[in-house]
């Protein structure tokens, strides 16, 4: 299993050479291209994310950990079936908050598929309404950033650049964490959670220190940035989802953004010169191109989740 070396090697991406000409861009997408095939994360400046709008997400992030356990609590993901909510730390886990975009109740009918489950509103705590605006003015905000840089790392390697924006768009199914380490509430030892791969096609992360992949202080103001296993799987292996874990001292907080496409997209491979080049994707069982994108997310939160599985979705877990 490896690791990415720390934030002292990443490369630095500067989205916004995009706008400064032909030569700028060129050299944008040879760092790029480098960044995604040879190491699979990186840092990204230059993404017009105001400082406002960041630290109006950690304060709300900050406050949210600060309410009393009972009203963190009151928001388990247990109670929700679209699988949105707290969960608390346990075992030496980072506690959580998962957030989508706030849709409609989705209760699939007899011949729909299961993963309409995952469209749902959010739970919220009332007494922290900031939380709610700053979150999904988030969602909106860095799925305009993602489309982006997924562009223009398309054109990196020589793929069209919007190959993949009929599968994104007002029907994306991105989703926001709040995060605060193993240990920030107890011992503040700063355990990690276990090393993974993110779902989806790219993942920002935003932190105010030490926190999440890899294990060192990040650039102010800057996002790092993760492939997800989408774009590994689709350029078999050619880009990288590098292994990560989430890491940080008493204190330290982090909101991953997860990029990721239509419940109901069967995302295919994107023609690119280098797919020669490409070592192979070993596909497992739950393959993310094997099926409708929907199938995948569902069997990872049902699996995640075993708590929501068993009150909401027993039938499910019997057809499994």
């Amino acid at each position: 299993m490896t690791l990415p070396p720390s934030y002292d090697h990443l490369p630095i991406i500067d989205l916004s050479a995009a706008d400064r000409g032909p030569q700028a861009r060129t050299l944008l997408h040879a760092q790029l291209h480098s960044a995604a095939h040879d190491v699979g994360s990186f840092q990204l400046v230059g993404h017009g994310v105001p400082r406002a709008e960041r630290e109006a997400l950690l304060t709300a992030t900050r406050a949210f950990f600060a309410l009393p356990e009972a009203d963190r609590l009151a928001l388990d993901k247990v109670n929700s079936p679209h699988f949105r909510g707290y969960t608390g730390g346990v075992g030496g886990r980072c506690e959580r908050f998962d957030i989508g975009p706030e849709r409609p109740a989705c209760v699939p009918g007899p011949g729909e598929p299961a993963y309409g489950w995952l469209e749902g509103p959010n739970q919220w705590p009332a007494a922290l309404p900031a939380l709610r605006t700053a979150a999904l003015a988030w969602i909106d905000r860095l799925s305009g950033v993602a489309r982006r840089l997924l562009r223009e790392l398309l054109t990196a390697i020589g793929a069209p650049a919007g190959f993949y924006d009929p599968v994104l768009g007002e029907r994306a199914h991105p989703r926001l964490r709040l995060v605060r380490p193993a240990g920030s509430a107890g011992d503040g030892t700063g355990r990690a959670a276990g090393a993974h791969q993110d779902r989806g096609f790219l993942t920002l992360l935003l932190q105010d220190t030490v926190c999440g992949f890899p294990e060192v202080l990040p650039l102010d103001g800057a996002f790092v940035v993760g492939i997800g296993d989408l774009l590994e799987a689709a350029t078999d292996g050619y880009l990288i989802a590098a292994d990560h874990r989430a890491l940080g001292p008493t204190g330290r907080f982090s909101v991953p953004f997860f990029c990721a496409p239509r419940l109901d997209a069967r995302v295919a491979p994107p023609p690119f010169p280098y797919a020669g080049a490409a070592p192979g994707f070993t596909a497992a069982p739950d393959d993310p191109l094997g099926a409708e994108y929907g199938h995948h997310a569902l069997k990872d939160e049902l699996r995640a989740h075993p708590r929501v599985a068993r009150r909401h979705h027993g039938k499910l877990l019997a057809a499994a």
